[in-house]
């Protein structure tokens, strides 16, 4: 049967056009398992290969898309069958593997991951990588110990999509959050997923002038990287740890190696991408249970196929609250 995507191909400026198409079930990548694909969502990542490619994709025409959910409509794969909810994050689907923004999806039934029930195929796009990834954060402060009496945790870049996440399920679990934003009238919104306190970017924004600051949190989520991570490591209390997943600000900080010598500071490097399947099902699993979906629900926002080119910008400059669910339908 035929199936609509859109599909993007890159100029010889690099810029990206796209377009809806309707293909032939014949263009689907190699794979065991092909799903009808129900929602997908719009991430950093897919805005960068939505503009430019982002040096990710390597062969055009491509159609993108790092996450989907959706049914299985047929499978070679003796761990689906037919009817089966499943959702899929990285694995460079999306990049070196066609993707979500389509109506089908082919790929190999290792990279799926069976929905939880709780968890509808929306909501399971309202989570996405982004989500995923924000739940593999507070996993790795859990196992490094930090229990919600330690004290507080900051959010970098709070209003976006991990850090929307990251924020409801931190206060679920009873964790004081600080929310740190460059964006002051988000405030509302960060404080009604369980924020505690409010921070201004500004706060993070200018290099530390010391190697070590006062104490003030047991651990971080850090999504942007640059200045504001190297001040906030500077800010981790003795033994605290900070899981990074982002560089919204560049790869690089100016950091010391003196909050790990001299505060025993550790940090936890977050892949959500190639990640095996035994940790990737655990995070599933604690969505469902440690995620408020009504909180989660108050974070999205719905596209189509036909707004992602003109979203893609916005996601890049962080002008994009929370999460944006995408109905490949429409």
């Amino acid at each position: 049967m035929p199936f609509r995507a859109l599909v993007l191909n890159q100029g010889a400026d690099r810029k990206v056009s796209g377009a809806i198409e309707t293909l032939p079930e014949e263009k689907l990548p190699a794979g065991d398992v092909t799903v009808a694909v129900e929602y997908s969502t719009l991430n950093y990542k897919d805005g960068l290969v939505l503009t430019s490619g982002g040096g990710l994709v390597k062969s055009w025409p491509h159609v993108g898309g790092i996450d989907f959910a959706g049914t299985v409509e047929a499978s070679q794969n003796a761990a689906f069958k037919p009817g089966d909810k499943v959702v899929l994050n990285g694995y460079r689907v999306g990049e070196l593997h066609w993707g979500g923004y389509a109506t089908k999806a082919r790929v190999k039934g290792d990279w799926l991951v069976k929905l939880p029930a709780a968890i509808s195929a929306k909501r399971a796009m309202a989570i996405g990588t982004a989500g995923y990834t924000s739940m593999l954060c507070v996993l790795a402060l859990e196992k490094h110990g930090i229990k919600p009496a330690a004290g507080e945790i900051l959010v970098t870049g709070a209003a976006g999509g991990v850090g929307s996440v990251a924020v409801a399920i931190l206060a679920k679990l009873g964790y004081a959050v600080v929310a740190a934003t460059g964006r002051p009238q988000e405030g509302t919104y960060l404080t009604s997923l369980g924020a505690k306190t409010i921070m201004d970017r500004k706060e993070l924004t200018e290099a530390p002038d010391r190697p070590l600051l006062s104490e003030r949190f047991a651990g971080v989520v850090d999504t942007v990287s640059g200045v504001m991570f190297a001040k906030a490591l500077a800010q981790l209390k003795y033994g605290g740890a900070a899981a990074v997943c982002g560089l919204a600000s560049g790869p690089a900080f100016p950091g010391s190696i003196l909050p790990f010598i001299l505060r025993s500071v550790s940090v936890y490097g977050i892949d959500s991408v190639m990640l095996p399947m035994a940790p990737r099902q655990e995070a599933w699993k604690r969505l469902a249970s440690d995620l408020p979906l009504d909180k989660l629900d108050s974070t999205v926002s719905e596209a189509g196929l036909g707004d992602l080119l003109g979203l893609a910008p916005k996601i890049l400059k962080g002008e994009i609250r929370g999460r944006v669910v995408v109905d490949v339908n429409k």
